[in-house]
């Protein structure tokens, strides 16, 4: 897929998508994708067919994910029209008989694959992370922080894990809680500044930054296992001052170079960077 800003291309056929900014989420046109799937004359209909069956076959919780979003339509007028985002494209994609299909398929089977073969040996999730990072050409040195960054990060859900954090919403507040403590901004605002949608923030830090970023969950969790908070609360305060040690030691660095360390660079300007300075 090519990407724009609210069209992407398949197969030289256009999908309508919307970035939802507060669930950091793609969400497509499904008769969009139909059309480009498909030989149907009416991806409209084939839509409402497919749709059918899936209830029929007792998929509801598919088609109930599938929500009504204005989007420009043909004539150029806002329309409502069905849209998925990329996990429930996905299942949706598997239901469509078409040979244009077969390489999602393909890849999806493989992922899995992948998955399995991860849970039984977490040494190869490694060893692909490593290939990909060097394929997208960051250097070793950075390969190196961001590699040790993962198990920094493990530990610290590790810990939030004992002393009883949900996963999920509450793991992403305290994570909100030690970048605005070290950052001074929200996540969503760091990845604002860097021009960032789904992508990892982590993976579009520069090394200073990432330093500071595990200085300030390796902080969290030492303190954590220090107090043993217990549930969620406590363990925001916890995570306020982790971030706070790592921001001291933020703003002495700037105090002392007369530079800023948080950086509006995303991943694309850092590698070009780095490829200029080795030619």
């Amino acid at each position: 897929m090519k990407d724009q800003k609210n069209v992407a291309i398949f197969h030289q056929k256009k999908i309508r998508r919307h970035w939802d900014s507060n669930k950091e989420l793609w969400f497509f046109s499904i008769v969009d994708v139909i059309n480009a799937l498909t030989e149907s004359k009416n991806p409209q209909v084939y839509w409402r067919v497919l749709k059918k069956r899936l209830i029929d076959e007792g998929s509801n919780e598919t088609v109930t994910k599938c929500n009504a979003l204005k989007m420009k339509a043909s004539d150029g007028k806002m329309r409502l029209t069905d849209v998925a985002d990329t996990e429930t494209l996905l299942r949706l994609i598997q239901t469509i008989p078409s040979p244009k299909a077969e390489p999602f398929k393909l890849w999806l089977a493989r992922v899995g694959y992948e998955r399995l073969e991860e849970t039984a040996d977490p040494e190869l999730a490694i060893n692909r992370a490593l290939q990909t990072y060097l394929k997208k050409g960051y250097g070793q040195n950075w390969i190196n922080q961001r590699l040790k960054s993962i198990e920094i990060r493990k530990a610290l859900t590790d810990e939030w894990e004992v002393r009883g954090v949900k996963e999920g919403r509450e793991y992403a507040i305290l994570t909100d809680e030690i970048t605005k403590a070290w950052a001074g901004l929200t996540t969503k605002q760091y990845k604002s500044l860097k021009k960032l949608k789904k992508e990892n923030l982590r993976d579009n830090m520069t090394n200073l930054e990432l330093v500071l970023n595990m200085l300030a969950e390796t902080a969290t969790t030492e303190i954590s296992q220090k107090k043993q908070p217990k549930g969620f609360w406590p363990s925001k305060e916890v995570a306020k001052q982790g971030g706070t040690i790592s921001g001291n030691a933020r703003k002495d660095i700037e105090s002392k170079t007369g530079k800023k360390v948080i950086t509006g660079k995303n991943a694309r300007q850092l590698v070009q960077n780095q490829q200029k300075r080795l030619k």
